[in-house]
């Protein structure tokens, strides 16, 4: 069913497989021409021919690939000095420390921020220099620094504040902190503008001005890298004596955490710090990550789905639907008790925080549909707004529906004062942060922030036609583009015989997955479906079979319009072979693995 590799596909040729006959009505792309490099890399390295293929098709080679395989923080670690203000920041930050000075931490209500604020937290602890935290409340006070909580803490005693994940376009509010006698240190990584506000040091490797390379952590590996330059300015002043510093590693756990749970690219660094952070996790030093492994039942050595899916929508829910600082005070607290108690907490919001996006969700797709009805198709933008909205799931409902129309979509609450208040989430090739920029210098927005996948804005209703007339003119050509790209990345065919612990085991050499490092896809072609049977709330669990009697089981989740689930349904009913795309799994259940194809997509098998 694959192509064969020939001279006429150069390697790393990307052919588009089944464009119109996928249930899910997206292009399979394939990489033909790389078997000659997979085969030379397997040779090299001991490696075998599936796991070559796949590492072959994310561009790595035979001197590349070591690096990748065993990456390492010896060999990956940057100066952090490389980063602009950084050496600026830990000083003064060093200043502090010596003279007793009242700190505080403001940190953003996301995991990002929350696992952000927990690194300084602990190392501060450790330094036996508490910081104070705060986090705004979301509908209270919205994103980012704040006049009235910044003069607050002024009255409070506080000298510095360090805004981790936010403050990069925090003018006014730094303002008033200024003349209330507040010095300002930044670690972020949002998107930056040519005007910075006037702070002590902005440590943000997305500023225009900032040549590090950088720009792809997260704002918890930023304020890792603060927290080295901080340790080694104190080692240099003699600040520990004879005694021997804080355990810096002990602290990758949160990296990671905060890492996969902004869904930045799990490439070079982050790689890094996810993979080191993944085995610090698994020792359950975190007492409030600990908590959180029991209440979401990760009684495995966590990888980076757990992190993602599990353990990153615990931590956030606490900033969406309840108390904002719940995550932070989790992820900093060594009382295994109170650990206990707040992860019960967090848990119970979680289930409240979906309850609450399914019906905004809903509401948001009726919206859309409706004016489709109206209209002639998506174009370019989809942008949804409703009075009512809860604003702490209007981000994951922008998600839904990005995943859901294949575009940029802004998911927006309407609130009483004549404004929209929202997120939205893009698809590669669409920077959102750039755009939120150019609207905000055109004055179409009051208020907004983020970076390539992710943005926030405040908008008056008024503007919201004039908004997504400007955003649709500046996407229309980049959406295009970004489609003509678009489609399932298949990685290689197997056959159901393929299907087995011993290759997910090798697999695993190739994890962590997630953005820019995505799970490796399978293309299982001709295989019957020979029994499907409901699982949950529209989903199906399937028995497979080839022509050679051989058996596997199968899991199709209903998503999007569920097309896919229906097609497979229809499928099994008619007894015809189709084509399969998704990831091989093994799963705990019940205190046993289970190999499963988890399937994205499929296809007629006359299809392709």
């Amino acid at each position: 069913m694959m192509p064969a590799a020939r001279p006429d596909f150069p390697a790393g040729t990307d052919l588009v497989l089944g464009v119109e006959r996928s249930f899910a009505g997206r292009p399979w792309r394939f990489r033909v021409g790389d078997e000659r490099e997979a085969l030379a890399l397997a040779q090299a390295t001991g490696l075998d021919a599936v796991t070559a293929r796949v590492l072959v098709g994310r561009g790595l080679s035979i001197e590349t690939v070591d690096r990748f395989l065993n990456p390492s923080l010896r060999a990956d670690m940057p100066d952090p000095a490389r980063l602009k203000d950084m050496e600026r920041a830990a000083a003064r930050l060093a200043d502090a420390v010596i003279a007793g000075e009242e700190i505080a931490v403001f940190g953003d209500y996301d995991v990002d921020g929350a696992t952000s604020a927990a690194v300084l937290i602990r190392y501060f602890k450790a330094l036996r220099r508490p910081l104070r935290l705060y986090v705004p409340d979301r509908q209270r006070e919205g994103y980012g620094p704040n006049v009235a909580a910044l003069e607050f803490l002024a009255r409070e005693g506080v000298r510095l504040v360090i805004a981790v994940d936010c403050g990069t376009l925090a003018f006014q509010p730094f303002e008033a902190a200024r003349a209330a006698g507040l010095e300002i240190i930044v670690s972020d990584h949002h998107q930056a503008e040519p005007l910075l506000p006037a702070v002590h040091a902005l440590v943000n490797p997305n500023r225009l001005d900032d040549e590090s390379g950088l720009g792809h952590l997260a704002a918890v590996g930023v304020t890792f890298l603060l927290v080295v330059a901080l340790n080694r300015d104190l080692r240099r002043r003699g600040f520990f004596g004879d005694g021997a510093p804080p355990d810096l590693m002990a602290l990758l756990d949160l990296v990671a955490l905060g890492t996969v749970a902004d869904v930045v690219p799990l490439t070079g660094l982050n790689r890094t710090f996810v993979t080191q952070g993944l085995k610090v996790m698994a020792a359950r030093g975190n007492a409030g990550i600990a908590a959180l492994m029991d209440v979401a039942r990760v009684d495995t050595a966590p990888t980076a789905y757990h992190l993602g899916y599990l353990l990153g929508p615990r931590v956030n829910a606490g900033g969406r639907v309840g108390q904002a600082d719940l995550g932070a005070q989790l992820l900093a607290t060594d009382d295994p008790e109170f650990a206990t108690a707040l992860a019960a907490r967090l848990d119970a919001l979680n289930r409240e925080r979906q309850a609450i996006e399914k019906e905004v969700e809903a509401a948001a797709v009726e919206a859309v549909e409706s004016r489709l009805a109206r209209g002639n198709g998506v174009g370019p933008l989809v942008l949804a707004a409703g009075a009512g909205w809860h604003p702490g799931v209007v981000g994951i409902v922008a998600s839904r529906l990005k995943e859901r129309y294949r575009r940029p979509t802004f998911v927006l609450s309407i609130i009483e004062d004549g404004r929209a208040k929202g997120s939205g989430r893009s698809i590669p090739g669409i920077d959102l942060g750039a755009a939120v920029a150019a609207a905000r210098a055109t004055g179409l927005i009051d208020e907004g922030g983020g970076h390539a996948m992710a943005a926030g804005i405040t908008v008056p209703t008024a503007r919201l036609d004039d908004l997504e007339h400007f955003w649709a003119g500046r996407f229309e050509t980049l959406v295009e583009h970004a489609l003509a790209r678009d489609g399932l990345k298949i990685d290689a065919a197997i056959g159901l015989a393929g299907i087995s612990g011993d290759l997910v085991a090798r697999l695993a050499q190739v994890a962590p997955f997630g953005q820019g490092n995505p799970e490796p896809r399978f293309v299982l072609p001709a295989v019957r479906i020979a029994h499907a049977a409901p699982m949950g709330k529209g989903h199906l669990r399937l028995r497979l079979e080839d022509a050679g009697g051989r058996s596997a089981e199968a899991v199709a989740f209903r998503s999007g319009d569920g097309a896919v689930v229906e097609g497979l349904a229809a499928a099994a009913a008619r007894g015809a072979p189709v084509h399969l795309a998704g990831h091989v799994r093994a799963e705990i259940w019940q205190g046993r693995s289970r190999l499963r194809l988890m399937i994205e997509d499929a296809a007629d098998a006359a299809g392709l």
